[in-house]
């Protein structure tokens, strides 16, 4: 019969062994000047991107494929939660100029 402290540590062995489900995260990405900065971020599925803009100037996240479009105010920030893996390009829809780049694997 095993004793208690072997039962313990197997079980505390098979609790550290245990997949873990990742943490999401806030990715925060800066509007200044016409830019998004960084232009390329990645990411995971159920992670938050934070524009932070600090333009006088109101701005959009507005993605290529259509996926979201995002108003983000002149000195605030807007958010979205990644809801799917893949690459998407997205710009401004007031500034063209300004592009940038989500590639978001899966969790």
């Amino acid at each position: 019969m095993p004793r208690a402290v072997d039962v313990f540590v197997l079980l505390v062995a098979a609790v550290l062994m245990w997949p873990q489900a990742g943490s999401a995260e806030t990715i925060h990405v800066a509007i200044q000047n016409l830019v998004f900065a960084p232009a390329e971020v990645h990411a995971k599925v159920g992670d938050t991107i934070v524009w932070d803009n600090k333009d006088v100037f109101l701005h959009t996240a507005t993605a290529r494929n259509g996926s979201f479009d995002v108003n983000i105010p002149a000195n605030k920030p807007a958010q979205l939660e990644l809801k799917q893996a893949g690459e998407v390009a997205y710009y401004c829809r007031f500034h063209p100029n300004m592009t940038g780049r989500l590639v978001v694997g899966d969790r």
